[in-house]
């Protein structure tokens, strides 16, 4: 006596081995530029693929290799080993001006996030202009977050998964203390105060490095 035929259609959407859905989450992972997440893997993959547990596989089969699956925020990416950063150092640095305020600013929302405009500027002490937020903005270093349920409803900002990207961190946690931050020139080590005026200068501005 023969199946019925729903037996054998149900065959049709069986998921891939566990195998063949590491290749896929791998191919996927290595042709992308951006992080990519749990979600858009499933989409991407056929019915019944678990790209979640594949994630774990991969990761596992990648580790003490060259490159790493590495999580970013909620998505994935394939990325150097961070002990071998140094081999992909170009000899001619690129650099990208960011302002003091602008440094400041950035510091404040990553260590302080989800944070309004208005308590940025009490942690600094000085007005934040709106420059400089759209800058920040511009650069996907940081986006708003949602609106704070008190009177005004003001918005809040939280740093970016790109942030997160460039710098090599999972997520805000993961963030340097401050002797790592001034090393890496993100903070300056400012002398004592003086009794001067202030001038312009001392608005200078400070370089962001990229490898």
């Amino acid at each position: 006596m023969s199946e019925p035929e729903g037996n054998a259609n149900d065959t049709l959407f069986e998921a891939p081995p566990m195998g063949e859905q590491e290749r896929m989450v791998e191919a996927i992972l290595f042709a992308s530029a951006d992080p990519v997440s749990v979600k858009e893997l499933n989409d991407r993959m056929p019915h019944g693929c678990d790209s979640a547990e594949a994630l774990v596989h991969l990761q596992k089969r990648y580790e003490g290799r060259g490159v790493q699956v590495t999580r970013v925020g909620e998505a994935w990416a394939i990325r150097t080993a961070g002990d071998l950063g140094f081999l992909m150092q170009k000899e001619t640095v690129e650099t990208r001006k960011l302002s003091r305020a602008a440094i400041e600013t950035l510091a404040i929302i990553a260590y302080h996030q989800p944070v309004t405009r208005a308590e940025i500027e009490e942690i600094r002490g000085v007005t934040v202009s709106r420059g400089t937020i759209d800058l920040l903005i511009e650069m996907d270093w940081i986006r708003f977050g949602r609106r704070r349920m008190t009177p005004g409803r003001p918005v809040t900002f939280v740093v970016t998964q790109n942030f997160l990207d460039h710098f090599g961190l999972e997520s805000a946690r993961d963030l340097p203390g401050l002797k790592e931050l001034r090393s890496a020139g993100l903070l300056e080590s400012r002398p004592p105060p003086v009794e001067r005026t202030p001038t312009e200068e001392d608005e200078g501005q400070t370089e962001l490095f990229e490898d």
